[in-house]
C-alpha cells in the first residue's frame, strides 16, 4: 500500500490523492468526490505516509495500522460508522487492531480520523496489496 501520494489538506473535509505537480503548487483529487482542484504551497498539506500513532513503545506508520484494521476487517469497510461511534467504541476497536496505542497520547478524535480514512482508501481501491507486497506463490 503506497500511501506517499495520498495527502491531509488542512481545511479540506477528506483526504486527496496527488494527480500532478504545478509551478506553484499542485492538483489533487478528492477521493470521496472525485473532484479535482489545485493546491499551494502555502497550504498545510501532509502525506499519509508522514503520519505516525503512539505507542507504548515507539510510533507506528499509519500504513501499519491500516495493514492491522484490513487484516482484522478481511479487506472489508468497518461495520461501524466511525463518525457516529462513542469514544468509548473507538477506543475498544482501537485497542482490538492496535493493542499497544498509547491511550494517554491517542485521542478519540484521531481514532475517527484513521478510522474514516480507512474506509475512504478501501472504497478507492488503495489498500488492496500491490503484487510486490503479496505472497509469493508456490509452484509444484
Amino acid at each position: 500500500m503506497e500511501l506517499s501520494t495520498i495527502l491531509v489538506i488542512s481545511g479540506k473535509p477528506d483526504i486527496s490523492e496527488l494527480v500532478s505537480q504545478t509551478k506553484g503548487g499542485a492538483i489533487v483529487m478528492n477521493l470521496v468526490t472525485g473532484q479535482k482542484f489545485p493546491v499551494f504551497r502555502n497550504d498545510r498539506i501532509s502525506s499519509l505516509s508522514e503520519i505516525r500513532i503512539y505507542t507504548t513503545v515507539d510510533e507506528r506508520p499509519l500504513a501499519d495500522v491500516f495493514q492491522s484494521i484490513y487484516d482484522h476487517e478481511q479487506g472489508k469497510e468497518l461495520g461501524f460508522d466511525p463518525k457516529k461511534a462513542s469514544n468509548a467504541e473507538l477506543f475498544d476497536y482501537f485497542g482490538i487492531v492496535l493493542p499497544d496505542y498509547d491511550t494517554e497520547r491517542v485521542h478519540a478524535s484521531d481514532i475517527k480520523k484513521v478510522l474514516y480514512w480507512y474506509n475512504i482508501l478501501l472504497k478507492a481501491g488503495k489498500l488492496e496489496p500491490k503484487a510486490e507486497e503479496a505472497a509469493p506463490v508456490e509452484e509444484k
